[in-house]
């Protein structure tokens, strides 16, 4: 009697063990998932464009894609896009989302606030117009960009009452004092990476009075910045949109981990 109760117990505990082995994925297989914001979203610099996505340039490489591949949500739509701001992934982006989406990722902010345009001026003009242009940026930040955010984040809320939110941020570029033997200044350098640590903790803050979940990947990258041994982000790069963009192996070991630990 005693080795058919072993038996039994052994047997209900593989079955239990099975069953919740089941219900893992049949709960990733449930989402209904929207992938929004800009280019790093849409995954530009990483190749592999979608034929259909246009100069939006959204690639099978991109961090959403590749968890839409891996996780076979019950619907994907992936309508991040290249240039996008704030305002415009309000106005072009959303149409998606409705009460029944149970999952949003969302990377937007750094086109509001001119980081292309500061990317130029600090590799075309000295250091001292380089750090002027990332302070005028972290002014921007500080006290245009919140409201922006919160506009943004608002609509998404509405739009999408019962999903869950995840902001992703932006990498710091530069490992200060790397392998890089030209090209910017270290000063230069660090300005760009205290620029891109003050628009994290901005959108952290928002994201947080949205009641939203913030996920950095700063930490993912570190080590894999521009002057690192292995690079995740292209440097100033043919074609010129590529510059400053993380690689596919940026989205794949920095984006996709951040995005799947908070999801």
């Amino acid at each position: 009697m005693l080795w058919r109760r072993i038996a039994l117990s052994v047997s209900t505990a593989l079955v239990a063990v099975a069953a919740l082995g089941a219900a893992q994925p049949a709960s990733a297989a449930g989402h209904r998932y929207v992938a929004l914001g800009d280019s790093y979203s849409a995954g530009v610099g990483a190749g592999n464009y979608l034929l259909d996505s246009g100069d939006c340039r959204r690639s099978t490489n991109a961090y959403p894609h590749l968890w839409a591949a891996a996780n076979s949500p019950s619907s994907f739509s992936f309508t991040a896009c290249s240039g996008a701001t704030t305002g415009t992934v309000r106005s072009s982006q959303l149409g998606p989302l409705t009460s029944s989406t149970t999952l949003v990722s969302v990377t937007a902010g750094g086109n509001d606030v001119g980081f292309a345009d500061v990317m130029q001026t600090c590799v075309l003009n000295g250091e001292a117009t380089c750090v002027a242009a990332v302070e005028g940026a972290m002014a921007k930040m500080n006290n245009n960009l919140p409201g922006s955010l919160s506009a943004l984040y608002g609509d998404i809320r509405s739009r999408a009452p019962q999903a869950r939110v995840v902001v992703l941020g932006y990498p710091r570029f530069y490992k200060l004092s790397g392998s890089c033997v030209a090209g910017l200044g270290e000063a230069e350098r660090a300005a760009i990476n205290r620029g891109s640590d003050t628009l994290n903790g901005v959108l952290a803050k928002q994201a947080a009075s949205a009641g939203f979940t913030f996920s950095s990947v700063v930490d993912e990258f570190t080590g894999h910045e521009i002057c690192s041994a292995s690079p995740w982000l292209h440097s100033v790069s043919v074609p010129v949109c590529n510059s400053y963009h993380p690689k596919a192996a940026g989205q794949s070991g920095g984006y996709l981990p951040a995005f799947r630990s908070a999801a």
